[in-house]
């Protein structure tokens, strides 16, 4: 069995999480408060497809809407697909959304502090987003 070092990012959001999980599970909206994905979003069949800040197309597969507030997605890159843990949960009257970001043998040390301060902002971004509307 392999396991891989990880962190637990989170952010607390001053919004009901059901609505906050409603706004992160729209595929459509992550241009809006994940910097680092891309742009040009597409829905294709099952897939999403977007255009990387380098300009390459990546697919990305979505877990279907639930009532447990699990955001997971695959990126599905040319050489492997890469699985993204990712939640909103109930934090008294409003939100915790949480990310695992996983250190897989292919990442450096210096790439996952990169990863995790690109994965703050994001959330940071999310989470003014959504407590300015």
């Amino acid at each position: 069995m392999t396991t891989f070092p990880s962190r637990t990012l989170s952010v607390t959001i001053n919004r009901a999480w059901t609505e906050v999980y409603d706004y992160a599970s729209d595929p459509a909206n992550l241009t809006h408060w994940a910097a680092g994905l891309g742009t040009a979003f597409e829905h294709t069949g099952d897939d999403w497809t977007l255009r990387t800040p380098g300009g390459e197309p990546v697919k990305m597969r979505f877990t279907e809407q639930n009532a447990l507030g699990v955001l997971d997605h695959d990126v599905i890159l040319a050489d492997r697909t890469v699985h993204v843990p990712l939640r909103v949960m109930p934090n008294g009257d409003g939100a915790e959304v949480s990310f695992l970001l996983l250190q897989t043998p292919d990442l450096s040390d210096a790439d996952l502090e990169r990863d995790a301060a690109a994965v703050r902002a994001d959330l940071a971004t999310l989470k003014r987003l959504l407590e300015s509307q």
